[in-house]
Order: C-alpha cells, then sequence, then structure tokens
C-alpha cells in the first residue's frame, strides 16, 4: 500500500512538474541555432527573401538561422515536414500562397491542415503580380487585349511558372472575372516563362515584380494593369486592374512564417516581435524595396486571419476554373 502511494505521488508530481519544464525551456529558448524551411529551390526570390530575413532576425535572437531548401510537391513536402516537428522553436518555414491558400483546395488529401496543424508567426511580404505582354503584341491598353483575346477566344496562350502557382491562378481569376478564354502553359519555373515570353512564343503572363519589375522598366516586356488596391511607386504610370475596367481583382503573393503547432506562445510572441523589428531593418527594406514587395508587420492572429480570408478568396476561384493536381 505505501509503494502504490509513493508511486502515485511521484507520478503526480512528475506530471505537476512537466509544464513548469516547458515554460522553463520556452523561457531559455533559443539555445541552438533555429533551422528555416524554403520549399522552393536555392536562388529565387523566396529563397532569397527567406535568407535576408533570417540575417535581420539573428542578432535579436543570439542564434544562427539556417535555412534548408525542400522543394517539390507544389510546397508539400516542406510543409509537411514543419507539421511534423517538434513544437520547440527551432523549426520554422517560409509559407506563401500554395500552403496556406491554394493546396487544400487543389489537392483532393493533404497530409496536413493548414488552419490546424501550424503556429502562424507572423506575414513576411506581398507584392502584386502585373499582367505583361510581349513587347510587339497589338494590344497597347488592357482594353485592347481583352478585345483581342475575345475575338480570338483560346488562340492566345499565357504562361505561368508551373500549375497551382499564383501566376496560373492569377489568370484563371482574371479569366473569370473578364469571361475570356485564353489557354495555359506552364513551365517549371518562373525564368523560362519570362524567357518565353519576352522570346515571343508565348504572349503573355502574370508577373511577379521580384522577376518582372527590371525586363518591364527595361521595355523587354509591356506592363498592361498591376494586380495590386492602388498604383505601386516603383510602376507609377501603370494601371490598377480595377482602373483598366477589371474590379475586384486584386491578386498577389504574400509570404509568412509558419511554426509547429502547439508553440509556445512566449516563443511565438519572441519571433513575432523579432520578425517586425527585421522588417523594419534598412537591409530589409531595401531588398523588398528592390523586389517591388510590400512588408506584411503585424501580430500572428492578423497573419492567420489574412491567409484564411486569402483561402476562401482563391477556394472559389479553383472551384470555379475546375482545376485540381492530384
Amino acid at each position: 500500500m505505501q509503494r502504490r502511494h509513493f508511486l502515485a505521488a511521484t507520478a503526480a508530481a512528475a506530471t505537476t512538474a512537466a509544464p513548469f519544464a516547458s515554460l522553463a525551456q520556452a523561457q531559455n529558448w533559443p539555445e541552438q541555432p533555429i533551422r528555416w524551411i524554403v520549399p522552393y529551390p536555392p536562388g529565387g526570390g523566396t529563397d532569397v527573401l527567406a535568407r535576408t530575413v533570417a540575417e535581420a532576425m539573428r542578432p535579436g535572437l543570439g542564434q544562427s538561422i539556417v535555412i534548408e531548401n525542400k522543394p517539390g510537391a507544389s510546397t508539400n513536402i516542406g510543409a509537411q515536414q514543419v507539421a511534423m516537428a517538434r513544437a520547440d522553436g527551432y523549426t520554422l518555414m517560409s509559407a506563401d500562397n500554395a500552403v496556406l491558400a491554394y493546396n487544400e483546395h487543389l489537392f483532393g488529401k493533404l497530409p496536413f491542415s493548414p488552419e490546424n496543424d501550424f503556429s502562424y508567426v507572423g506575414g513576411i511580404s506581398r507584392f502584386p503580380l502585373a499582367l505583361v505582354v510581349h513587347p510587339d503584341f497589338q494590344a497597347k491598353t488592357l482594353q485592347e487585349f481583352l478585345a483581342y483575346v475575345r475575338a480570338h477566344p483560346g488562340r492566345v496562350n499565357y504562361a505561368s511558372p508551373g500549375n497551382g502557382s499564383p501566376h496560373h491562378l492569377a489568370m484563371e481569376m482574371f479569366k473569370v472575372r473578364t469571361r475570356t478564354f485564353l489557354t495555359h502553359i506552364p513551365y517549371r519555373g518562373a525564368a523560362p516563362a519570362v524567357a518565353d515570353v519576352m522570346g515571343g512564343q508565348v504572349a503573355c503572363m502574370f508577373i511577379d515584380l521580384a522577376a518582372g519589375l527590371p525586363v518591364i522598366q527595361s521595355g523587354k516586356l509591356r506592363a498592361l494593369a498591376i494586380g495590386s488596391a492602388q498604383r505601386i511607386a516603383s510602376l507609377p504610370q501603370l494601371p490598377t486592374l480595377a482602373e483598366a475596367g477589371v474590379p475586384d481583382t486584386e491578386v498577389f503573393a504574400f509570404q509568412g512564417i509558419l511554426a509547429p503547432k502547439n508553440l509556445p506562445a512566449t516563443i511565438v510572441q519572441r519571433l513575432n516581435a523579432e520578425l517586425n523589428k527585421a522588417l523594419a531593418s534598412p537591409a530589409v527594406a531595401k531588398r523588398m524595396q528592390d523586389f517591388g514587395m510590400e512588408a506584411l508587420p503585424g501580430t500572428p492572429e492578423q497573419f492567420r486571419a489574412m491567409a484564411r480570408a486569402e483561402s476562401k478568396r482563391w477556394g472559389e476561384i479553383i472551384r470555379q476554373a475546375g482545376i485540381r493536381l492530384d
């Protein structure tokens, strides 16, 4: 009897001590380097931005942040690894439209839930997409472009970096809003898609300004409209889609940071504070300006709310267009 009482008391003490141990670990965090997963290959805009932000966060955290590129399966490989990782603050992820807004509608079944299997840390950036054409394309304005497409249904091709990319789905939203029909030519990455539009092999595409701003400013591509709510400083003469006659068609890519679910609130708050400080730093602000991006500082709750709203908005477009990736 005494032994049973002793064992029960020991178990109760261990159970009571566990939360305090977790609290102590959270208070002492970070005590080792942090892994930041980027679900894309090295060298792209997401990878470069993650490295820039990670370096700006390093001094405040007092630990290095190691970028690991885990591309594949439309970002699902990297996202699954993060969803299965320990919620100890040592695994983070760059999350974009694909992870947070598209894939739950494009795939019949995902190995994770974007709503329930992650801790939202905060937003990093948002950047609008611009509709561009080859400089020799006969349409000089968006309305001329629509007139040409309607006169040649299905005969105008558009490029994208791949099925399910923001660029692809932006054009699908554009087609729904304008009741037009263009033929999709998916590529393996933004670089070959942009190259073929510049070469005249494909007529048009939606392009993000990280890749598109230099070629637009140099005249290698002609931009017809920008998918933001207001005009942007780097291309002040470029009208928005709404100004050009296509209302309710705001199209942009966004990025933020996720961690495994149930990350202690103290760690989430610390990460969010360091992220917001990094976004305000001159190095990150300059990089975002070069990429035509808008910083997204704010709380974890604001980032979650934006991501869930985008999922709802794009889910409707994906269903209307009948797009599936499985």
